[in-house]
């Protein structure tokens, strides 16, 4: 897959496309059958397909505070976007200078005279340009004159509800990880890089994986049963905190720490995936790193159970 970051960098060549716009934040089923239409138109006109999305989205540019957590960070959503087999991502800057810009300017400019587009898919409920007053009975009437059809695929109903990102990130929220999974087409992950931490969880005796979590809010929270994958030709199995550990004073931030069985490795810098198998409780403040040690040996316990992995005395003995 080819990415193209911002309008300035379309040439001549990638003129001629069949494409759709959006934020695709988890590339669930729903965005997955757009692709597959997609393809499809494409596949018909013997042209490439192309997707357009932003970096930041755009609610996180206008109300930073009010944007919802992201099911997947840029890098996660542009390899899901891949493994649909499109051919090309345009990636738009989402600042001051598209915030700006008219919606007939954004047609003219970039679908027309950079993208030479022959056919898009946008959602019906689509809104784009300068106070959002592009829709999509503008692009429809801007295709009549240009020569581009447009056209809106029905959602997507999964287990009785409409597929969306939205209704994903209720279900991590409440911990219902495979109703999440269902809606998604995979497992929920997070990835990212393992970081240095402030090694308290050595000093219990349960060292973590401290892994950089590259977005704002996260839409998973709490202690879960999880299996990590980029370390070995196996997944590794663990147990996960993802939250801002109240009983650590003066230390508000948002974390991933993952603690793996019988594993003792230094593994920094390694890019890994972090798969959420189980919640097994939300995030509680102790009076004290006793409470808290004896609370994470239970977990751990816990999160062995649910995963099928013994103890280490259960393995020798």
């Amino acid at each position: 897959m080819q990415l193209v970051r911002g309008s300035h960098n379309l040439r001549p060549a990638h003129r001629g496309c069949v494409a759709t716009i959006g934020n695709f934040d988890g590339v669930h089923l729903g965005h997955q059958a757009v692709f597959a239409a997609l393809k499809a138109r494409a596949a018909e006109l013997d042209l490439p397909s192309l997707v357009i999305t932003f970096e930041p989205q755009p609610l996180e540019y206008f109300r930073p505070a009010e944007a919802p957590a992201r099911l997947t960070r840029l890098r996660e959503k542009l390899a899901a976007i891949a493994d649909c087999g499109i051919d090309r991502v345009l990636l738009l800057e989402f600042g001051a200078q598209l915030a700006r810009q008219s919606a007939a300017d954004f047609i003219q400019q970039v679908l027309v005279d950079k993208l030479g587009i022959r056919h898009l898919y946008v959602g019906d409920d689509f809104r784009f340009g300068k106070d959002r007053v592009g829709d999509f009975d503008l692009l429809v009437q801007a295709g009549n004159e240009q020569g581009f059809t447009v056209a809106s695929l029905p959602s997507v109903i999964h287990l009785e509800q409409r597929v969306s990102s939205t209704a994903i990130r209720q279900a991590l929220s409440a911990g219902e990880l495979a109703r999440a999974a269902h809606w998604l087409g995979r497992p929920y992950a997070i990835c990212g890089r393992v970081a240095h931490g402030a090694k308290r969880g050595r000093s219990i005796g349960f060292p973590t994986l401290n892994v950089d979590l590259h977005r704002r809010v996260s839409p998973v929270h709490g202690v879960f049963a999880v299996q990590v994958s980029g370390l070995g030709d196996q997944p590794l199995p663990g147990v996960a905190n993802i939250g801002n550990r109240p009983t650590v004073a003066g230390d508000d931030r948002f974390l991933l720490e993952v603690h793996l069985f019988d594993f003792d490795r230094q593994v920094y810098g390694q890019h890994v995936a972090v798969r959420f198998v189980e919640r097994i409780r939300d995030e509680k403040k102790f009076d004290s790193f006793d409470q808290l040690k004896q609370q994470i040996q239970a977990d751990a316990t816990r999160a062995r159970d649910i995963l099928g992995v013994p103890t280490s005395a259960s393995r020798t003995g």
